[in-house]
């Protein structure tokens, strides 16, 4: 009998701690509301293990995302700022630029919150922004569209470098999409960037991240983006950082990473935990 009830009590527990991170996300989330006088959304992707069997899922930017950060908006009056976390390596073109739109067009300005990255469909939400504040080790990446495994700009150097007789037919239909795709990135990065720059700035700019000058992966610092214009600056909230906390990578049976969590004060040798 008892092991009946330790076992339907342990069945239970990843399902007891998951809803105690959710209270806690919304009570943080509040807090930096009552401090800010915004609407904040959070926009946060990690693996996480909140499944009965403990199996990890990944996530991305996807049209249920979209769905929820539009009808947060909605629900946000026009005079109300706007903060959102963003935390994600990207994800569907469509989804990315359906968030992006909404964010532009709220009266009230909109801030975005780096704590760590904001990759390829993260970055293309970040543009929307008035403002762009992160972490000073935080990164934002290249917006060039994939098609499947290929990347388009690799898709158009293929056509650029090869004969079309050598060139399939299955091949050909890729670059037309590729270069279909890539002139929509940059058209959208444009319509994002001009009221943020000149549009000659904005052009060159939106060429630059869609082109495909870099791997998907590069990281643009913080340092670059500020040479680029864009309106970026160093300095998150302390409550951004706590509320990343809340979302935790899941267990491992050996941790990759250790170190005491607490803050150091003091020199490198005598410091100690405060």
């Amino acid at each position: 009998m008892w092991f009946w009830i330790l076992f339907f009590l342990w069945t239970l527990l990843p399902v007891w701690r998951q809803q105690w991170l959710h209270m806690q996300r919304l009570r943080a989330i509040r807090q930096l509301e009552k401090r800010r006088g915004t609407r904040v959304i959070t926009l946060i992707h990690r693996q996480e293990t909140i499944s009965f069997l403990g199996l990890p899922l990944r996530n991305y930017i996807s049209i249920d995302d979209s769905e929820q950060v539009l009808r947060a908006i909605r629900l946000t009056p026009d005079h109300m700022p706007i903060d959102l976390i963003l935390h994600t390596p990207g994800g569907l073109v469509l989804a990315s630029e359906q968030i992006a739109r909404a964010l532009d067009r709220h009266p009230a300005k909109v801030t975005v919150f780096v704590p760590h990255y904001a990759m390829s469909g993260g970055t293309m939400i970040a543009l929307a922004a008035d403002e762009i504040v992160m972490d000073d080790n935080a990164v934002l990446g290249p917006v060039d569209p994939q098609l499947g495994q290929y990347p388009a700009a690799s898709l158009l150097e293929v056509v650029a470098n090869k004969p079309i007789a050598e060139i399939r037919d299955e091949t050909l239909i890729l670059v037309d999409m590729a270069r279909k795709a890539q002139m929509q990135v940059e058209r959208f990065v444009v319509e994002r960037l001009r009221d943020k720059m000149p549009l000659e700035r904005a052009e060159e700019l939106a060429k630059i991240l869609s082109s495909g000058r870099w791997t998907h992966d590069y990281p643009i610092t913080v340092e670059q983006l500020v040479e680029f214009g864009l309106p970026v600056r160093v300095g998150l909230p302390v409550e951004v950082y706590e509320l990343m906390d809340l979302y935790p990578q899941p267990a491992q049976r050996r941790p990759t990473v250790q170190y005491i969590p607490a803050p150091y004060d003091g020199p490198a040798r005598g410091g100690r935990p405060r």
